[in-house]
């Protein structure tokens, strides 16, 4: 964690970006996204775009941030796809035959890797990978299910459950992964993105960063990953986890920092752990008498309570009492009393 008090875009010197639910969110621009990005690379952070969806190739990902207002290049994607592809690169021969079930960013990822692409069990593949597609179905698992019984290597590029679209939160890549498991009784040798610290090395390795800083709105995966890599993480409030998650997380799913969205990265940093020292954010104090809000309201107070209430929550203060105002703020984040012991 950085422990000045400059801005977390000039603090740390790469942002590593998850996508839906930080810079949009299916069709849909995340508001603020794209100007706090090009503000913040303008301030020092380069800017890189880490997804764990396989579907996409690395530019169709930039076509989507281009189309949202982000200026984004080929070289600053790190996909899923992409480090699927190397583990299987780094434990195969050259040419060796691979069944992909998933997209054409997955099967881009494995032939750019100079593998041999095979549709069935019969070609007797060296190793199975399984990325999100919308056209899974019951004839490609079958044909992994007997590839892996038969000793194929099997690596997953994710473990997501679910995937946000317009239509709503629908199953992800990870669902169709444990259906295989289920059915084999026993889980993937390798899986390659976000929280395995495989896919934070790839990140770093390819952006080269010094500093970086794990932006994201999922604990399971976007902070998880950051803190099974000693990494520090920014959470957002804009994606699929919500604020009580973050106040109930266990250790490993905390991130370092909270923020409303990605405006908090042209600000300090909102610590939990400053919080948790001084008993204060922003206008936000704890005390003997309890949390109270001193002075007028700003539009940054969701974020600033958030910060205090997790540092009391994960602390032994955690059934400090809350003043009216509190408790009005405190109901506008969506938190339970009960959950979180406050």
């Amino acid at each position: 964690m950085t422990s000045n008090n400059l801005p977390l875009c000039e603090s740390y010197d790469v942002g590593l970006f998850d996508l839906d639910g930080v810079v949009y969110a299916g069709s849909a621009r995340v508001p603020h996204a794209a100007a706090s990005i090009e503000a913040a690379t303008q301030r020092g952070m380069r800017a890189a775009y880490v997804t764990n969806n396989a579907s996409r190739t690395p530019q169709d990902v930039a076509d989507k941030l281009n189309e949202v207002g982000v200026t984004a290049h080929v070289d600053d994607i790190i996909t899923s796809a992409q480090v699927a592809a190397d583990v299987l690169a780094e434990r195969l021969p050259a040419g060796a035959a691979v069944l992909v079930v998933g997209d054409r960013g997955l099967r881009e990822a494995v032939t750019s890797a100079g593998l041999l692409l095979v549709a069935t069990a019969e070609d007797k593949p060296a190793a199975v990978v399984q990325g999100f597609s919308t056209q899974t179905g019951w004839e490609q698992l079958a044909e992994a299910t007997i590839a892996v019984r038969a000793g194929a290597l099997w690596v997953a590029s994710n473990l997501d459950s679910t995937l946000p679209t317009d239509r709503g939160v629908l199953p992800g890549n990870g669902a169709f992964v444990a259906m295989l498991a289920d059915v084999l009784q026993t889980e993937p040798d390798v899986v390659a993105g976000k929280p395995a610290r495989t896919m934070h090395r790839a990140s770093v390795a390819r952006t080269g960063a010094q500093r970086p800083l794990v932006i994201g709105d999922r604990l399971d995966t976007d902070i998880a990953g950051a803190a099974a890599s000693d990494c520090a993480s920014l959470y957002v409030m804009t994606g699929i986890s919500r604020p009580a998650e973050v106040v109930a997380a266990p250790t490993l799913h905390r991130p370092t920092y909270v923020a409303s969205d990605l405006r908090g990265l042209l600000q300090p940093g909102r610590s939990i752990s400053a919080a948790q020292a001084s008993g204060r954010s922003g206008r936000w104090i704890a005390d003997q008498a309890g949390i109270r809000c001193d002075g007028p309201a700003g539009a940054d107070d969701a974020a600033d309570l958030l910060a205090l209430i997790c540092a009391l929550a994960w602390s032994d203060r955690a059934h400090t009492p809350l003043d009216d105002n509190s408790q009005v703020a405190y109901a506008a984040l969506g938190l339970g009393r009960t959950a979180t012991g406050l």
